[in-house]
């Protein structure tokens, strides 16, 4: 994507009625709704889409069982009446999941596990996600890679998300919608008077001014210091700011550990869970850790050394093969703006996100905290809020669309069941394609659904889908990844828009980005712009 050039003089500043500053789920999500409510929306990013917080959780689309603990039952009911919504919007980088909790009697008795789970199958109503039930893991396939100590079980049912492509179908539907989208590009100044906002965004196009309405503070880890640094007040007001508490979480990915398809829930001695879970077929993603950072910048977060033995040590409690730092692959680790409760322990701090409008001069909303299974909600609300500042209230409209490629009737007629849904498109893009090889078919299907087409566009055979730049990416993907989803290095391409760098060897990465460095040189020779 070429970036729009600044303004060639101060009286044609560009004008929107709202402004998000951030392009995490939140700032899409809300970007979307905006957009599809018929509001001119502007969303600019400093780095990539997804770059941080949003391209780092444990995937999931779940109520958070732990959170009954504390009493979290209002969040707890909004995060499950979520899950289906969110699995029929977009088939393709959603499914069902079952989880296993494997029974440590020392943990938590029987009976206060079963109470939690019949709460977790009745504060919601389910069509899709089948109910909980006990099971005897000496009989079950669930059992067969833990330690024979554990014999009793309970299965119980949540989501899983492809997290960052999760953004960019939200980016994705709000361009379609008529928002523009910079990524690559900060705002460095957003000054308020009584009547609007005026910008100042930093990009690879350089400098460019903006005249907006309002203003949506979705810059997650950074809304605090967005308001303490950049939002200037209009004359004789101050901007006050709540302050968040800014959690690191950290996962790791080592070799495939079990066979089937199931995710382990584990306890334990510290009252934290951690999650086991099937990932990208030959892998298994565990996490995660709690870590409260103070004063550092929440871009730079690496998991450290003993967020690794802690992670090898809980995990080894319950496989009857230990993991241990050798076995990790890969890791990542994303922060997570919780707002400040006053509690004493990161893992109690509440998930839940709190809107707040400030309207003593032009609008202005900040998003505090948040969690990825309520990001619609969460962007529905703001939305509303937005309506309600600006004077007009617009109907809401996303809980029964599609995300952008979700819609696949025009491959397989009316949808039926998220979870059955996919296997019968699969089908369809390979007998439309029988040329593509079934393992790339499959990926491609999942990873762009319906806009699959788009992907492939005319291509005949393997030969029309360019180079293999890597196994299994052409050329043809990677310009379309550029073109259409503002990716702009490999890094953007291989660990954003797809996991393929898990799958890929050093040499075959650094092609990857090789290539799309050349790209971005060849359109800055052309077009003076650099990628945004």
């Amino acid at each position: 994507m070429s970036a729009t050039p600044p303004s060639s003089s101060a009286a044609a500043l560009a004008a929107c009625d709202v402004l998000i500053v951030g392009g995490g789920i939140n700032g899409c999500g809300i970007a979307r709704d905006l957009a599809g409510r018929g509001w001119r929306v502007l969303l600019c990013e400093k780095d990539d889409l997804a770059a941080h917080t949003s391209s780092s959780s444990t995937k999931l689309i779940h109520g958070g069982l732990r959170y009954l603990e504390y009493y979290e039952f209002s969040l707890v009911r909004k995060a499950l009446q979520e899950r289906e919504v969110l699995l029929r919007s977009a088939p393709h980088i959603m499914w069902p999941l079952r989880f296993v909790m494997p029974h440590d009697p020392s943990m938590r008795p029987a009976w206060m596990v079963r109470m939690g789970l019949f709460l977790y199958d009745h504060l919601a109503r389910r069509e899709v996600l089948p109910g909980s039930r006990s099971i005897d893991l000496r009989a079950h396939a669930a059992g067969a890679p833990l330690k024979p100590q554990f014999k009793r079980g309970f299965v119980y049912s949540d989501g899983w998300v492809d997290d960052a492509r999760l953004v960019v179908l939200n980016a994705l539907d709000a361009r379609a919608k008529g928002a523009e989208v910079l990524t690559r590009t900060r705002c460095v100044s957003a000054q308020r008077d009584a009547d609007g906002w005026t910008a100042v965004l930093e990009g690879p196009a350089g400098r460019r001014t903006v005249r907006a309405r309002a203003v949506v503070n979705a810059a997650g880890p950074w809304a605090e210091s967005f308001l303490r640094g950049v939002a200037q007040p209009a004359k004789g007001e101050a901007l006050a700011t709540r302050h968040l508490r800014l959690v690191k979480g950290s996962h790791i990915v080592v070799p495939r550990l079990f066979a089937h398809d199931h995710a382990y829930i584990f306890q334990n001695p510290d009252k934290r869970i951690i999650f086991a879970i099937p990932y990208q077929d030959a892998f298994t993603l565990i996490g995660t850790t709690d870590i409260e950072l103070s004063g550092d910048d929440p871009g730079a977060a690496r998991i450290g050394a003993d967020e690794i033995d802690y992670l090898c040590t809980q995990a080894s409690r319950y496989f009857e093969k230990p993991i241990v730092p050798a076995d990790v692959v890969w890791t990542y680790s994303g922060v997570r703006p919780l707002l400040d409760d006053a509690s004493g322990d990161p893992s109690a701090v509440t998930r839940d996100y709190m809107l707040e409008s400030n309207t003593t001069a032009a609008p202005l909303l900040s998003v505090w905290g948040g969690k990825i299974t309520t990001f619609r909600k969460l962007s529905e609300d703001a939305a509303d809020e937005v309506g309600r500042m600006l004077g007009e209230a617009r109907p809401a409209w996303t809980e029964g669309a599609f995300l952008a490629g979700g819609d696949l009737s025009g491959w397989i007629g009316a949808a039926a069941r998220p979870d059955e849904d996919f296997g019968r498109f699969v089908a369809a893009v390979r007998s439309r394609h029988p040329w593509l090889d079934a393992a790339l078919a499959r990926r491609l299907a999942r990873a762009y659904g319906a806009r699959v087409s788009a992907v492939i566009g005319g291509a005949q055979s393997m030969n029309d889908m360019g180079l293999a730049v890597a196994p299994g990416l052409h050329e043809r993907e990677l310009r379309y990844l550029r073109d259409e989803e503002w990716a702009c290095s490999g890094e953007d391409v291989l660990w954003r828009r797809s996991k393929l760098g898990l799958h890929f060897t050093a040499e075959e990465r650094e092609r990857v980005g090789a290539w799309m460095q050349q790209q971005a040189r060849t359109q800055e020779q052309q077009e003076g712009v650099a990628c945004s």
